[in-house]
């Protein structure tokens, strides 16, 4: 998956390590056929999409040891769902994405100008 690229059509940066993000765990939102929830926008969490999310039934903040996930708290990146993304950006919760390390898939749904009004790098 090493040649996957970024929204910018470049090759997919690197998101998080610490904590691992991505749905395969490698830093990276790369996906596959696996990934059914299409984790590929890379973004920085924030108070305000923590609870936006939580409120849709999916809580990132709370730890889940079994599944090694350390619970997100504001600033941490993260590879989101591009679909809660969008979910987010319509209710005005969308966190803040780091392009360089969104997927080329997230244009499937969010438009790329849509992503460099909220992108961080």
């Amino acid at each position: 998956m090493a040649d996957q690229k970024n929204v910018l059509g470049k090759q997919l940066g690197v998101c998080c390590t610490a904590p691992m993000t991505g749905f395969y765990r490698t830093g990276t939102c790369e996906t596959g056929p696996q990934d059914v929830g299409t984790h590929v926008v890379c973004a920085e969490v924030t108070e305000e999409f923590l609870e936006f999310t939580k409120s849709r039934g999916n809580d990132l903040s709370t730890p889940v040891p079994m599944a090694n996930f350390p619970g997100l708290k504001p600033g941490d990146k993260w590879c989101l769902c591009v679909s809660r993304w969008k979910e987010a950006l319509d209710s005005g919760a969308a966190p803040p994405v780091i392009l360089s390390a969104t997927h080329e898939a997230a244009l499937e749904v969010v438009p790329l100008d849509v992503l460099k009004e909220h992108a961080i790098d």
